[in-house]
């Protein structure tokens, strides 16, 4: 996530760039067939552009509040998971007196927060960061779950026997509170810790559950389809007709300009049909780069840097010195 001051212009321009050069593509062909070519009868009214515009509005600003929405409950989600998992370090330590068995407690919900994190991190067909405009920002960040296979950390929590029991399946996350649940019973078993405080134990257990089941509820299920697309289809009928009503208005103020501009300003249409569509193409790019606060991209919900931060809070609840790194590089934080 992007938590700098803000995005400069020219990152914003650079980002856009490419549907900027479409843009004045679009806006130059009817201006060259309407001035060059003298076909005079090319024109739109422009109320009826207006009136256009209007819903485009409409459906764009729904659009961009109900993904702004969903990477605001992608937060809440993780951001509980942040509470629930320093509360899990504080009852460890209090719970268990074995250091040992605390220890191995703590380190496989570290690994539970790997496992989870890196498939929140794994592409969907929908996702969008992997578009040229998204590609080519990440030089000012790097993904960590694209960098470290998920084998390699998990080999840094679990113990040999328990990697081998996870090597098969294919959600590894849920798997290892499936582990946890069966090491906090062994623990009530052998008499390490009382039936009261096992059931507070599985009791966390069980809101880790539904903590990932909301999180993959948000990663497996897209902004629906048909409000997706009809997005798209308003934008690009906006930006399509805008210019054939602009020729009529820009034409008559040839009766009133003189001056080199003289039976010249058609040629305006081009930079402020251009303009105008950019704003309205910008907004829904900038709604679909919020819509999966998962995938990586740079507004993305910074799930890489609040798990190490989680790691980082409990290891020292528990006196332990390998502490973790904080990613983060110019503002921005995955």
């Amino acid at each position: 996530m992007h938590l700098g001051k803000s995005y400069r212009l020219s990152e914003f321009v650079f980002w856009t760039r490419r549907k900027i050069y479409v843009l004045l593509a679009l806006s130059a062909v009817p201006v060259l067939l309407y001035q060059v070519l003298g076909l005079k009868w090319l024109t739109v009214p422009l109320p009826v552009v207006t009136l256009l515009g209007t819903a485009t509005t409409f459906v764009v600003g729904f659009k961009n509040v109900q993904t702004y929405t969903r990477t605001l409950e992608a937060q809440k989600t993780w951001m509980a998971i942040v509470s629930a998992s320093r509360f899990w370090g504080v009852i460890n330590r209090e719970y268990v007196e074995d250091p040992g068995r605390a220890r191995g407690l703590v380190d496989r919900h570290f690994a539970w927060l790997t496992a989870l994190r890196h498939q929140l991190r794994s592409a969907r067909v929908w996702e969008t960061t992997d578009s040229a405009c998204n590609a080519e920002y990440r030089k000012h960040y790097a993904i960590p779950e694209r960098l470290h296979p998920l084998d390699v950390e998990l080999s840094r929590y679990l113990p040999p026997e328990e990697l081998r029991a996870l090597a098969g399946a294919d959600g590894k996350a849920v798997q290892l509170l499936g582990l946890q649940g069966r090491a906090v019973r062994r623990l009530l078993a052998e008499g390490a810790i009382s039936a009261s405080e096992y059931a507070e134990l599985n009791s966390r257990i069980r809101d880790f559950l539904d903590l990932q089941g909301q999180a993959e509820r948000i990663k497996n299920f897209p902004y629906p389809r048909q409000y997706a697309i009809i997005n798209t289809f308003f934008v690009r009928s906006f930006c399509l007709l805008l210019p054939f009503g602009l020729i009529g208005e820009f034409d008559r103020l040839n009766q009133s300009v003189t001056g080199v501009m003289r039976g010249e300003m058609i040629w305006l249409v081009v930079p402020f049909s251009a303009m105008i569509s950019w704003i309205y193409t910008s907004l829904e790019q900038v709604g679909e780069s919020t819509e999966n606060p998962f995938e990586g991209g740079a507004n993305d919900v910074p799930i890489s840097h609040l798990s190490a931060l989680i790691e980082r809070d409990v290891k020292q609840m528990h006196g332990r010195a390998d502490l973790p790194g904080l990613p983060a590089a110019e503002g921005i934080m995955l």
